[in-house]
C-alpha cells in the first residue's frame, strides 16, 4: 500500500468550550495543537479560526493570521483552510481567510445540507458562554448552503486563481457525484483527494457498510485519479478511520472531529490522537507520510507559494 496521508483537524466549528477544557480557542492553544500535531506525524492540519474571547467560530482574517504564520515557522506540514466555516457564515466570510493566506490545499464541502448539532446540547449540563447553548439547539433548523454556483465560485477563486488544491469532503454519495459533475466540466482536475464524511447528522451515517459503499461509488466515478480518505465523528472516529487504513485509504483526526481519545476520556491535545492513529496504521504495516510526500502525492504548489 501506498504512503498514508495523516490529517488533523485542530478546532473546527462544532465543538463548543463547553464540552472540554481542551478545545483549543485562542490563536496560542491552535497553535500549539497544530505544532503538537505535526510532530506527531499529522502530514496535514486542517484550520479553523475562532474567537479568543469567547470560543465562537469566527471567519475574522485576523484571527486566522494570528496563527497561521506561527504554524509555518514552527513546521512543514500541509495548511489546509477551511472554505466551510460554519453554517452561520455566508459564503465571502467563509472565503475571506483562504482568499488572503493563498494555501497549499482548502476543504470543500461537496453539496447543501442539513448539519445537526442539536442533539449534543442534551448532553451539557453547565454551559461556559452565553452563545453555545442557542448555537447547538439552533442548529435543528439551520442548512449549510454550497450549491453548485458557491462550489464553481470557490474552484475558481481558490484553485483556479490561487492554485490551492483541494480535500472534498462528501458527506454523502450524492456529493460523490457532484465531484464528479464539476471533473465533467472541467472545473476540477486529478488526482483527486476526498474525504468521506460520517456521523454528522443530516448526512450519511457511521456504519462500515457505508464506507465500503462509498469508496465503490468512487471507484466506480473515478477510477484510479482519487485518494481517499476518513473522517468520522465522535466515538466512531477510530473505528472508521481504522477501517479506511485497511482499505488502502488515509485518515483525519483531531478534536474537531471528535474530543476523546477512548471511551469517556477526553483528549488533552489533537497530537494525542495522532500518536493512536499513527500507532495503529503501522502495526498494520503502513508506513506514515511526510509533509513533502503528502506534497507530492497531492501535487501541490509548495508551502513556498502561499500567502501565509
Amino acid at each position: 500500500m501506498s504512503k498514508i496521508i495523516i490529517t488533523c483537524a485542530v478546532t473546527g466549528s462544532i465543538h463548543t468550550p463547553s464540552m472540554s477544557p481542551y478545545l483549543p480557542v485562542t490563536a496560542e492553544e491552535i497553535t500549539d495543537n497544530a505544532i503538537g500535531a505535526s510532530a506527531a506525524g499529522a502530514a496535514i492540519l486542517h484550520l479553523h479560526a475562532r474567537d479568543p474571547a469567547d470560543g465562537r467560530p469566527s471567519a475574522d482574517t485576523g484571527h486566522f493570521m494570528a496563527f497561521l504564520p506561527q504554524i509555518k515557522q514552527r513546521c512543514d506540514a500541509v495548511l489546509n483552510i477551511s472554505t466551510g466555516g460554519s453554517a452561520t457564515m455566508s459564503l465571502e466570510d467563509r472565503l475571506a481567510a483562504p482568499k488572503l493566506a493563498e494555501p497549499e490545499m482548502c476543504s470543500l464541502n461537496m453539496g447543501t445540507m442539513n448539519f445537526a448539532l442539536y442533539p449534543a446540547a442534551e448532553r451539557i449540563s453547565e454551559w461556559k458562554y452565553d452563545w453555545e447553548k442557542p448555537f447547538l439547539e439552533g442548529s435543528d433548523d439551520l442548512v449549510f448552503k454550497n450549491t453548485p454556483r458557491d462550489m464553481a465560485h470557490i474552484l475558481d477563486e481558490l484553485g483556479t486563481r490561487r492554485g490551492a488544491r483541494f480535500e472534498f469532503e462528501c458527506y454523502d454519495v450524492s456529493h460523490l457525484y457532484m465531484l464528479r459533475h464539476f471533473v465533467d466540466r472541467g472545473l476540477v482536475r486529478g488526482p483527486l483527494f476526498i474525504q468521506f464524511v460520517f456521523g454528522v447528522l443530516g448526512g450519511i451515517g457511521p456504519d462500515p457498510e457505508n464506507l465500503t459503499h462509498m469508496k465503490l461509488i468512487a471507484d466506480k466515478l473515478f477510477g484510479d485519479d482519487y485518494a481517499f480518505s476518513v473522517l468520522a465523528a465522535g466515538r466512531h472516529q477510530m473505528p472508521l478511520i481504522t477501517m479506511a487504513a485497511i482499505l488502502g485509504g488515509h485518515v483525519r483526526v483531531g478534536l474537531e472531529d471528535s474530543l476523546m481519545i477512548s471511551r469517556g476520556v477526553l483528549a488533552r491535545n489533537n497530537a494525542e490522537q495522532v500518536e493512536k492513529i499513527r500507532r495503529i496504521v503501522e502495526e498494520l504495516g503502513r508506513s506514515v507520510a511526510s509533509p513533502d510526500e503528502a506534497r507530492a502525492m497531492l501535487h501541490l504548489k509548495g508551502g513556498d507559494r502561499t500567502g501565509i
